[in-house]
């Protein structure tokens, strides 16, 4: 009988004909390249999941089977105030039936940075949005706690958590709660660079957004992983040390000189178009 209420649940939600994602490298999808090397993500891959429903619903006219449009305005390495300054203003003149929101990370990760003023910021933009588009889907941080250098992080992370959860009540907004999603706290989930998901992370936040929005998905996004043999501290240590040389020295430097991984990328699908042309 549980299994009969959850997968009600998850095939009961709205029709949606257009989606667009606004965010920074988590929403565009780095860590999780494509054939020709361009960014997938989660983001491309709920588009999927709600463009395959369509053909599925008897009320839709023959004309809109099929039809769902599809933008991804996000750019790795943005902060809270360029996003909220230029994406937030596109995705309302698209006026997409949903928009998912994820901002803030970068900011948080900065030294200083105080996760109620970037909630402020953030309150601001799901206002906005929400007076313009359809459905709004607010997206919490994923808890760090097994991250070098990240972990130490933690508290300010969840007290953003928090902001977003309360933000996303007062305006009647889904949530995709990552800090929750517990698959993701394998390390398989995660690029080499430790930032970034993996393409199974990817997939299986995909999955759970698709849960969230009341879209039967083909997947558990808590599904277990496969068993690893074990690994001894000595390995660890080792791959701690050629993480640090690889990303995290690199990542410092770009911070001390005021670079960004973003500062010459641009949104990889700025328009809203037919996902299947």
């Amino acid at each position: 009988m549980a299994d009969d209420t959850r997968a009600q649940r998850h095939t009961a939600g709205p029709r949606l004909r257009s989606y667009t994602a606004v965010g920074d490298s988590f929403t565009e999808g780095v860590g999780d390249p494509g054939p020709d090397g361009s960014c997938v993500g989660w983001a491309d891959r709920l588009a999927v999941l709600l463009a395959d429903r369509l053909p599925d619903d008897p009320e839709a006219p023959d004309s809109a089977h099929g039809d769902f449009h599809y933008a991804n305005l996000a750019v790795r390495g943005k902060l809270i105030d360029e996003i909220v300054r230029t994406q937030v203003p596109r995705a309302q003149r698209l006026r997409s039936d949903l928009v998912t929101f994820c901002a803030g990370g970068n900011d948080l990760i900065r030294p200083g940075a105080d996760p109620d003023l970037v909630a402020e910021v953030y309150e601001s933009a799901v206002a906005d949005l929400t007076r313009s588009v359809g459905t709004v889907m607010v997206t919490t941080g994923f808890d760090p706690r097994g991250v070098p250098v990240l972990r130490h992080l933690r508290g300010k992370i969840a007290t953003y958590t928090a902001h977003v959860r309360a933000i996303a009540d007062r305006y009647g907004c889904p949530v995709l709660d990552l800090w929750s999603l517990r698959s993701v706290q394998d390390r398989r989930a995660w690029d080499a660079d430790r930032l970034h998901l993996s393409p199974e992370g990817h997939t299986r936040v995909a999955l759970r957004a698709g849960q969230v929005l009341g879209v039967a998905v083909p997947a558990d996004p808590e599904q277990p992983w496969p068993a690893l043999p074990p690994r001894g501290a000595l390995v660890g240590r080792r791959d701690d040390i050629q993480w640090a040389r690889e990303y995290l020295v690199p990542w410092i430097g770009r911070r001390l000189r005021g670079e960004s991984s973003g500062d010459h990328a641009a949104a990889k699908r700025p328009d809203l178009l037919p996902l299947r042309p």
